[in-house]
């Protein structure tokens, strides 16, 4: 086996510890990034509800989010059934209290929200119980809207939120469809290593919640019967649009960290 210099072994530690600080720059630039995009208002690419799958009963229900280069689908399951699918014409429940659609004054924009959900597409539901969507391509920081959740809750396992608006009739956030009402978070430490992060209100809570990262799904739990409450989802993009580092870009830096650590301990011996 060739014998190596002093000098190469020192020329190699020195290109580890320049790959591992590119490695490590590129993924605080890439977390600066996703920080700077959710710190502003952005458009939000709201899913156009389409087709039902199956009945009432044992619901599934299915949309597309067309954002600016790609076209996610999106799958809603519920086992327990729903109250109803308006997926074409029917009421506006987006509209505020005032049946008026305002983007600087809706219940359901923010500082980080621009626009109204589109549209009129919106999912009832009616019956206790877990819930799922799925989504196609993986997509970023999904936006949650939410009408009439009075007398009940929705509870998400280990997935935290945060609330971004919701109508209590000020100048900024009109009252909902149905009223005006407050929204809330809730945190349950369920042990195990194990929380639920609840969203609860008081009075007709309607308003709009985001979750920040990468998702492929998103599973809640309605935590009463309460005829009827609705959603819709929104996202800012797709992961590779917005720029969320890929978990293999992770699993790099972590490995450039641990060559630098095994060739300290080399050192040291």
């Amino acid at each position: 086996m060739p014998m190596i210099s002093f000098c190469e072994k020192i020329k190699a530690i020195n290109n580890m510890m320049n790959l591992s600080r590119r490695a490590f720059f590129s993924v605080a630039m890439a977390s600066l990034a996703l920080a700077g995009s959710a710190a502003s208002a952005a458009p939000i690419y709201w899913t156009d509800w389409t087709t039902q799958l199956s009945a009432a009963q044992g619901f599934k229900g299915q949309g597309t989010i067309t954002t600016s280069t790609s076209t996610v689908t999106v799958t809603y399951t519920n086992v327990q059934g729903i109250a109803f699918f308006q997926a074409a014409g029917g009421p506006d429940y987006w509209a505020d209290s005032s049946y008026v659609r305002d983007n600087a004054t809706s219940p359901y924009t923010s500082a980080i929200v621009d626009n109204i959900p589109t549209g009129t597409d919106i999912v009832g539901l009616q019956f206790a119980g877990d819930q799922t969507l799925q989504f196609s391509q993986t997509i970023a920081n999904p936006v949650f809207s939410y009408v009439s959740l009075n007398g009940n809750g929705y509870a998400f396992l280990d997935q935290d939120f945060d609330i971004l608006s919701f109508g209590n009739g000020t100048s900024d956030n009109h009252c909902g469809y149905w009223g005006c009402g407050t929204s809330y978070k809730e945190i349950i430490d369920l042990g195990n290593g194990h929380k639920e992060y609840r969203l609860l209100g008081t009075g007709e809570p309607h308003g709009t919640i985001r979750f920040t990262g990468a998702f492929d799904t998103l599973t809640w739990r309605s935590m009463s019967n309460e005829g009827w409450n609705g959603f819709t989802i929104g996202v800012q993009g797709t992961a590779a649009e917005v720029g969320i580092p890929e978990p293999a870009t992770a699993a790099l830096f972590g490995l450039g960290l641990a060559g630098m650590g095994l060739i300290r301990r080399r050192r040291a011996g």
